[in-house]
């Protein structure tokens, strides 16, 4: 092991024993929002420290191990050449994983998600098409033990979406979501479609890492806030109370209307938790090309425009063409399934990441 990558070892030592302390500490129990973020970041190292020790208790046996071969007791040195290729092999296989969990992570990596799902070309199909994909992150967090939070819905009469607004709250959301940030596309035959002919619907997918106050400053006096009486399903609020909330960031048009709940209060809360994301994704997008304007055709991109995926119902097949990987067990993906999916999808961010790391600078921590 290079005196860069155990420098680096020393020092991510050092901060989990803080992390450590701090998680312990009765004063940040006593803080939702500081306890959340320490334990975060100590699940985050936590591997790297598992695995570095690891290599210690390996490399100590190694050690041991070949000062025994070049021992005079001949049945000793016997055994101790048979130790050493297994703890060779195996010290060589810590030390590559260790140089992996080294690569410097996306610092949104372990934030939770705003989701924004909107029906695109299609008509109904693409209502019912955005829908499912609704459905099916839903299924997928259920399976991951992430929570869900609608922040707003807008049906169609025929039980489609036009657009859902979600969080999702739980280890690793970014991480393993926002490589579905952009256009799918269905290929099916609608239930409408009396001549069987299939039709290519699509919607789109922003996944948006959830911005707290203190990484995005918002003046009030940027702001415009206009309220107005609610419609749709909700009782004797509907069309009598101003609880609904539209609100306007001056600077850069963003609008957020919110009006799933009763109180104009938490409605306001909802709306501001999604401007907060908008305005940190896209000054995330901005940092993001003026460092590399390439990185837009990589996976990762996350630009919207581009067709990402594919649903083939006659095919039951599901193609992500980012990474030219195709499954044929849509149905399964559309319950929830999508592990193997998102693997290949980060492990191509991984192998991106470390060629980058090799042919630049030494692996920072």
């Amino acid at each position: 092991m290079t005196p860069q990558v155990q420098e680096k070892l020393k020092s991510v030592a050092a901060k989990y024993e803080e992390l450590t302390r701090l998680v312990s500490d009765p004063a940040v129990q006593a803080d939702p929002q500081t306890y959340k973020r320490h334990s975060k970041a100590l699940a985050e190292i936590e591997p790297l420290v598992e695995r570095a020790r690891e290599y210690d208790q390996v490399a100590k046996e190694l050690a041991d191990a070949r000062e025994m071969a070049a021992s005079s007791d001949a049945e000793l040195k016997t055994l101790a050449q048979e130790e050493i290729p297994g703890l060779t092999h195996r010290e060589e296989a810590l030390e590559s994983e260790i140089r992996v969990l080294l690569i410097p992570k996306d610092p949104n990596d372990s934030r939770d998600v705003v989701m924004e799902i909107r029906a695109g070309t299609g008509g109904d199909e693409a209502a019912l098409f955005a829908g499912e994909l609704f459905r099916m992150y839903s299924r997928f967090a259920e399976r991951q033990g992430w929570k869900v939070d609608v922040l707003s819905l807008s049906e169609t009469g025929v039980g489609g979406v036009k657009e859902v607004i979600a969080t999702f709250e739980g280890k690793n959301v970014y991480r393993r979501l926002k490589h579905e940030s952009g256009v799918h596309r269905v290929q099916r035959v609608p239930v409408t479609e009396a001549s069987g002919r299939i039709h290519t619907s699509t919607a789109t997918v922003a996944v948006l890492p959830e911005a707290e106050e203190v990484d995005v400053h918002i003046d009030a006096k940027d702001l415009r806030v206009d309220t107005f009486c609610s419609s749709g399903p909700g009782g004797q609020s509907v069309n009598t109370t101003y609880s609904a909330v539209r609100i306007t960031h001056i600077p850069t048009g963003v609008v957020v209307s919110q009006q799933d709940e009763k109180s104009q209060i938490k409605n306001r809360q909802k709306a501001m938790k999604v401007l907060r994301s908008r305005l940190y994704e896209m000054e995330m997008r901005k940092q993001q090309e003026a460092i590399a304007k390439e990185r837009r055709g990589q996976v990762g991109s996350g630009d919207r425009s581009e067709k990402i995926r594919t649903y083939n119902f006659k095919e039951n097949r599901i193609t992500d063409h980012r990474i030219n990987f195709t499954l044929h067990q849509l149905q399964n993906a559309l319950d929830g399934d999508l592990d193997e999916m998102i693997e290949q999808l980060e492990a191509r961010e991984d192998a991106e990441k470390l060629k980058q790391a090799t042919e630049t600078e030494p692996i920072q921590a």
